[in-house]
């Protein structure tokens, strides 16, 4: 049963820092540079059954993520990936959601953070579906957003930084006030980008195109299920995608660690089926996060 309690007020364990911390005691100060200066980066993944899936490439994104803002954290991809093993375990749990996250402390305040000193803290929490299974079977529909996703020279869009899901978290409350489940994103030059935190694909008469991550993140779950597809002998084609070409696509689906695989009914005016070939790759993909070997 997943724990309902706000996320400062539970149970459990952190490692922060080298260490077991109780889960009420694993606080920073206000005056962090990351509260006021987005210096933060972070990894979402899963664990199924208690092993973490793609767990180095996580850690290793993580560490990347944070020298691409400026800072290295002194934990080696090992150490990382075997702390986030130590607080699945602290917390009893096999079947989880982890959350690392890396961020610049509180020595020195002001833009420049030279001084400051790089954080590390790892939790862990039962979560289930990100979209609830009932809905995701019949596919979720998606608003289009009023926020584009950045140029690459604008911002570091290929670091997984805090800052740069503002936009996400005020596309997706701007979608569910309006009565839908998430957004998609288009990108500065007004091509299709993502979802607020998952990658998109689209179907047309068997052949999967995706749109080529220059300005976001190429999610491992994305290269994961790209993979999966071409070993079914699928084509994906990586390409630019505009808006006025989603009419011509029958299927849709989202890609993710949170939002594993996930079928869309619509985005913005545009529909889609949820086809054979979605459900096969979702269920391929299941298979593959639970140890078993995909059924041809």
């Amino acid at each position: 049963m997943a724990d309902e309690r706000t996320f400062d007020d539970r149970d459990g364990w952190i490692w922060f820092d080298g260490k077991m911390v109780p889960w009420r005691e694993a606080n920073v100060h206000v005056l962090t540079h990351a509260l006021h200066y987005a210096s933060a980066v972070f990894e979402g993944q899963r664990a199924y059954g208690g092993t973490i899936f793609k767990l180095d490439e996580h850690s290793r994104r993580l560490r990347n993520s944070a020298e691409i803002l400026g800072y290295t954290l002194p934990w080696s991809v090992e150490q990382i990936s075997a702390a986030c093993n130590e607080v699945l375990t602290a917390n009893g749990l096999t079947d989880a959601y982890l959350r690392p996250i890396a961020w610049r402390g509180s020595e020195q305040m002001g833009v420049s953070a030279q001084k400051t000193k790089p954080h590390l803290a790892i939790a862990t929490w039962e979560w289930g579906k990100y979209f609830d299974p009932t809905l995701a079977a019949k596919g979720i529909r998606l608003d289009i957003a009023e926020w584009r996703r950045p140029a690459p020279y604008t911002a570091p869009t290929q670091s997984k930084a805090s800052g740069l899901y503002m936009i996400a978290t005020m596309s997706k409350h701007r979608a569910e006030d309006r009565g839908y489940h998430d957004a998609l994103m288009f990108d500065w030059r007004g091509q299709v980008a993502e979802a607020t935190g998952a990658n998109a694909f689209f179907i047309k008469d068997g052949v999967i195109h995706t749109p080529t991550p220059d300005c976001f993140l190429d999610g491992i779950t994305r290269r994961t299920v790209i993979d999966l597809a071409r070993r079914r002998g699928v084509e994906v084609i990586e390409r630019t995608i505009w808006p006025e070409e989603l009419a011509d696509f029958q299927q849709m689906f989202l890609t993710g660690s949170a939002a594993e695989l996930t079928s869309v009914a619509s985005a913005g005016p545009w529909n889609f089926e949820v086809g054979d070939l979605s459900r096969q790759l979702a269920a391929d993909y299941d298979d593959l996060v639970n140890g078993r070997t995909p059924n041809n």
